[in-house]
C-alpha cells in the first residue's frame, strides 16, 4: 500500500489546514485551551467535526500531537484544543501566542454516539484531562433540550488545581439547565474546595444513576476507566451503553504506523470511541 505525501499537505486523503491561534486560555495547572481559526475562509466555512473527534495539531518544523476538539460542534468556525504541557511538541505549543500559526489535520475518528442516548440519561464521566474529549458531547446534548431525561456530569481530579474547566462547571452547578446535574470530586482536597473528596467512583451514588436509563460516556486514565466501568456494569448498566475514549499514542492518525494499536484495533481509525465490550478484555492485559 503506497501513500503519497502531496505538496499541498494532504496525507492519505486527509486535509491539513493552516490555522492561526487567536486566544490561549489557562484551564487547569499546566493545561491550556488554544483557540484557533482556519486561515482559508472557504475551508473555515465548510469545516465540521463531530463530538469526540481528534485533530493532529502541528507546529511547523516540530511535529504533531493528537488532541480532541474541545469546543462546541455547533460553532466549528472557531476551534478549541485543550492541551496539557508534558512533551516535546507540547512544550513548543506552550510558547504559542495569539497570532502564531499552527496546522490542523483531521478531524479523525469515530465520534460519541450522542443520538443513542436520546430519551434517557446521558452520563458523562471524566477523570483528569478526560473532560476535554467529552466537552463537545456535553455541548451537543445541551443544544438539544428535552432530548434527554437528564444529563449527568461526574468529574474527578487529583486536586482542585487539576479540575479542568472548573469555572464553567461551577457556573452550571449554580444555574445550569434543570436537566443538567454536575458532581465534582478530587482525590485530595484543600481548605477552599467546596465539593466532594474521593475517587470519581464515589460520586456515582450521589449522582443517583438509573441503570435502566443510563448511557455512559467516559474518558480518563485507563486504570480509572477500568475500575469505573466495572462499577457501572455491576450497577446493571449493559455493556452496549458503556462507551469510552482511548488516548493511546497516535503518530500518523491514518492506521499506518501502529503506535496506537490495541489488539485488533487502531485507536486513530477504529476509535478513539469504543464500546466497553470491544476493549474491556484488552485493557486487562498488562502493557498491551
Amino acid at each position: 500500500m503506497s501513500v503519497t505525501l502531496e505538496r499541498d499537505g494532504w496525507i492519505a486523503g486527509t486535509p491539513t489546514y493552516a490555522a492561526t491561534v487567536d486566544a490561549v486560555e489557562p484551564v487547569a495547572a499546566d493545561t491550556y485551551t488554544y483557540w484557533a481559526t482556519l486561515d482559508d475562509p472557504a475551508a473555515r466555512a465548510a469545516f465540521r467535526f463531530e463530538p469526540g473527534q481528534i485533530s493532529m495539531v502541528g507546529v511547523f518544523g516540530v511535529g504533531e500531537v493528537p488532541i480532541s476538539v474541545s469546543s462546541d460542534p455547533e460553532a466549528p468556525e472557531r476551534l478549541a484544543h485543550t492541551i496539557r504541557i508534558c512533551g516535546r511538541v507540547t512544550h513548543v505549543i506552550d510558547r504559542l501566542r495569539p497570532g502564531d500559526r499552527i496546522t490542523l489535520r483531521g478531524p479523525f475518528g469515530r465520534p460519541w454516539p450522542v443520538e443513542e442516548a436520546r430519551g434517557g440519561d446521558l452520563v458523562i464521566v471524566a477523570g483528569g484531562l478526560g473532560l476535554a474529549p467529552l466537552r463537545s458531547a456535553l455541548y451537543r446534548a445541551l443544544h438539544q433540550p428535552g432530548s434527554f431525561r437528564r444529563v449527568i456530569v461526574v468529574v474527578g481530579a487529583r486536586d482542585p488545581s487539576q479540575m479542568l474547566f472548573r469555572d464553567e462547571l461551577e457556573a452550571w452547578i449554580r444555574s445550569g439547565p434543570d436537566e443538567l446535574s454536575v458532581h465534582l470530586t478530587v482525590d485530595v482536597a484543600d481548605d477552599g474546595w467546596p465539593h466532594a473528596e474521593g475517587l470519581v467512583t464515589t460520586a456515582f451514588p450521589r449522582a443517583e444513576l438509573d441503570p435502566a436509563a443510563s448511557t455512559v460516556f467516559m474518558c480518563g486514565p485507563e486504570i480509572m476507566m477500568r475500575f469505573a466501568m466495572r462499577d457501572l456494569a455491576a450497577m446493571g448498566i449493559p455493556d452496549e451503553r458503556l462507551w469510552l475514549t482511548l488516548e493511546r499514542n497516535m503518530h500518523c492518525a491514518v492506521k499506518l504506523c501502529g503506535h496506537c494499536q490495541l489488539g485488533p484495533w487502531f485507536v486513530c481509525a477504529d476509535g478513539p470511541i469504543f464500546r466497553w465490550d470491544q476493549v474491556k478484555e484488552l485493557l486487562e492485559v498488562d502493557e498491551l
